[in-house]
């Protein structure tokens, strides 16, 4: 992957029972994620409509594939200090995932 602009976009389906306990993960890792040099911006969507499965979508835009790995870096440290694991998590709450990276075609 190029040094251009790059979106990673993940998506979930989250069960009505475990959206205020993902989101609230979801939202302290977005914390962490804003404050990484070649962030760029972030948006947390929920679907209100339509015949999606996947019900949450958070994308975060990055000045390169180099910022992205730096700053999962960081989230993983973040995460192993408070003794946090998103998979086992994700498993506990009976989430799906489906995760990303993205470049703009012809961008």
């Amino acid at each position: 992957m190029s040094d251009s602009i790059v979106f990673r976009v993940d998506k979930f389906v989250v069960p009505q029972g475990a959206r205020d306990e993902f989101l609230q993960r979801v939202m302290a890792t977005h914390e962490i994620l804003r404050k990484q040099p070649g962030f760029i911006q972030d948006q947390l969507l929920e679907q209100v409509a339509g015949p999606g499965r996947y019900n949450i979508v958070t994308i975060a835009q990055w000045q390169s594939q180099a910022a992205i790995d730096a700053a999962k870096a960081v989230v993983m440290e973040a995460h192993k200090a408070i003794g946090f694991n998103a998979q086992e998590t994700m498993q506990r709450l009976g989430i799906e995932g489906d995760i990303g990276n993205y470049q703009l075609i012809g961008g």
